[in-house]
């Protein structure tokens, strides 16, 4: 699913506007997108979190070059599911 199709969805189950409602969903995005960069975590009971996680450092090998490289410790995004979340996909 899209995210036009999703703006389609709350649009015709809310009556509101796909513009607004498209409005909110950016806004929304954003707000976790700048949470998760400060290293805050997002909860919404139900659904699950929005969490970064941290890589540690890592070796590896360029095979073409045959090289050794060192990746440093880095954070990545990642979502959990909350336990409710998991038994309506099941």
């Amino acid at each position: 699913m899209t995210k036009a199709e999703i703006v389609n969805e709350i649009s015709k189950s809310t009556g509101l506007e796909k513009a607004n409602v498209l409005e909110t969903l950016e806004k929304f995005m954003e707000i976790v997108k700048d949470s998760l960069a400060k290293g805050e975590n997002v909860y919404l009971r139900g659904f699950g979190s929005f969490i970064v996680k941290t890589r540690s450092e890592k070796t590896a090998r360029n095979i073409s070059k045959n090289t050794t490289i060192i990746i440093p410790e880095h954070k990545i995004p990642a979502f959990k599911p909350a336990k409710v979340f998991m038994e309506d996909v099941r």
